[in-house]
């Protein structure tokens, strides 16, 4: 089975990857900082939205291909990756903001960290099963 559902929203994930990248080259432009955040809050802000995201969503969609490709069912693919979209818009509109609340951020990766769990043990389970 060659996956078609998890494809599609990396896609998705991809383009807002480079949104993010492209609002931390554009504040380094404009706020003349090319390497780090100079001490700018907002622009660090900006660059751990752009890092955070970097650092889960990759694994995550390994994770939910695997799941695809082992023939769970397509809504429960779509679940997942809906899911975690929506958690990272959730992050990235949390982190950005300043001053932060922090309890928007906190539900955000709890809510990614679920869902690594969740396709982490349903793998688990269907390679002991």
């Amino acid at each position: 089975m060659v996956p078609a559902i998890v494809p599609a929203y990396a896609a998705v994930f991809a383009l807002i990857f480079v949104a993010l990248s492209v609002r931390v080259a554009n504040s380094r432009r404009t706020m003349r900082i090319g390497l780090g955040h100079g001490g700018n809050v907002i622009l660090e802000r900006r660059v751990r939205v752009q890092g955070n995201f970097a650092e889960y969503v990759p694994f995550a969609l390994i994770l939910f291909t695997f799941i695809e490709w082992q023939g769970w069912s397509r809504w429960l693919v779509h679940a997942l990756c809906l899911v975690l979209l929506l958690a990272r818009l959730v992050h990235a509109y949390g982190v950005a903001r300043e001053p932060e609340d922090i309890r928007i951020r906190a539900s955000a990766m709890v809510v990614t960290f679920l869902m690594l769990t969740v396709a982490a043990l349903l793998l688990l389970f269907d390679a002991i099963i």
